[in-house]
């Protein structure tokens, strides 16, 4: 008898001692992981960066793993192939996808940047800068069909100016290489990215006289995505998600640029801080991280027109059709 009641005991002891370790603790048993593919790795995106160094979606009980897929196109296969659960990436590759008549098509449900991310560098400094010094110029752009490159044809547009017939415009270097090409005497002007751009003035090879982002207005630039099959099946993973997203979009708007950089600083090891600080302040600055997840159908309609005007625009896509802002509507109820 008192062997049994001792048995009993114990294996009570044991089952509490269990239990306890599936509630406690990292709670890793009921941890989802998400795998996310960013475009590139980019300080535009610092409060995708602030969210995962600062545990906010650990907090959600989340565990996120980040990959850098290089290119609007490779993130959108590796996205399609399910090869990643969320791209982070310009909506507009949400639309060609749309275009191309997918039976799942990919819904943009988390905005991130709402402008534009890129600089206009000349090689000479130019006091007073008049858009229409640029016509007969050499002009270094983006490539061909990508959000920047649109951008940057809208802006130069709104000025009068003609990207095919007033400039040389050059749009076959690739990505990666464009400041090297700047750098080594292509082009009299160049459409950059930061940190390139501050890196420019810094080593007195260029200087930042204009931005793209301030002049094509707010637009749904960066936004995580997702399959609406994954969504369908993952709702709670994607509103734990959006809520991250707007922890990190609430300490960013908080913060000093000082601070959001030494956070930050990590993702980019080979970066000066004095450069981190001075790019994430020009973006605070211009107001480029958005201010919470909703993508805007006032934002979605002007990424369509800048895509229309580049000629990358075949059918307009509703606003209803690929934007899901369900979940960024209740995080911020």
């Amino acid at each position: 008898m008192l062997r049994r009641r001792w048995l009993a005991a114990a294996l009570a002891a044991v089952m509490l001692a269990v239990l306890a370790a599936g509630c406690g603790g990292g709670g890793n048993k009921d941890t989802v992981k998400v795998r996310i593919g960013e475009v590139t790795r980019s300080l535009f995106y610092a409060p995708q960066y602030v969210a995962i160094a600062k545990d906010m979606f650990k907090k959600e009980g989340l565990e996120v793993e980040l990959t850098t897929t290089a290119g609007g196109d490779k993130t959108m296969t590796a996205l399609l192939s399910g090869g990643i659960d969320v791209a982070l990436v310009g909506s507009e590759t949400s639309i060609y996808v749309y275009q191309q008549g997918s039976d799942d098509p990919i819904i943009n449900f988390a905005q991130l940047t709402q402008t534009d991310g890129t600089f206009l560098v000349s090689r000479e400094e130019i006091g007073d800068f008049d858009w229409n010094s640029l016509k007969g110029k050499v002009f270094l752009g983006q490539r061909k069909g990508g959000m920047p490159q649109m951008a940057g044809e809208f802006t130069l547009k709104k000025y009068g100016i003609d990207p095919q017939k007033d400039l040389t415009l050059i749009q076959n270097v690739e990505f990666a290489n464009i400041p090297a090409a700047f750098a080594s005497g292509t082009g009299e002007y160049v459409q950059l990215f930061e940190p390139q751009a501050s890196i420019m003035e810094k080593e007195g090879k260029g200087h930042v006289i204009a931005s793209f982002g301030t002049e094509s207005g707010k637009l749904p630039y960066t936004v995580f995505m997702a399959k609406e099959s994954y969504i369908d099946k993952n709702k709670d993973t994607v509103q734990k998600f959006t809520n991250a997203v707007f922890a990190a979009q609430k300490w960013v708007q908080d913060h000093s640029a000082e601070e959001i950089a030494d956070v930050v600083l990590p993702f980019f090891p080979d970066a000066e801080r004095d450069i981190v600080v001075k790019v994430i302040d020009r973006y605070k600055q211009q107001g480029s991280y958005a201010t919470d997840p909703i993508v805007d159908e006032a934002e979605w309609n002007n990424l369509q027109d800048v895509m229309e005007s580049a000629g990358e625009l075949k059918t307009r896509a509703e606003h209803g059709k690929l934007v899901n802002n369900t979940f960024a509507e209740k995080v911020l109820k």
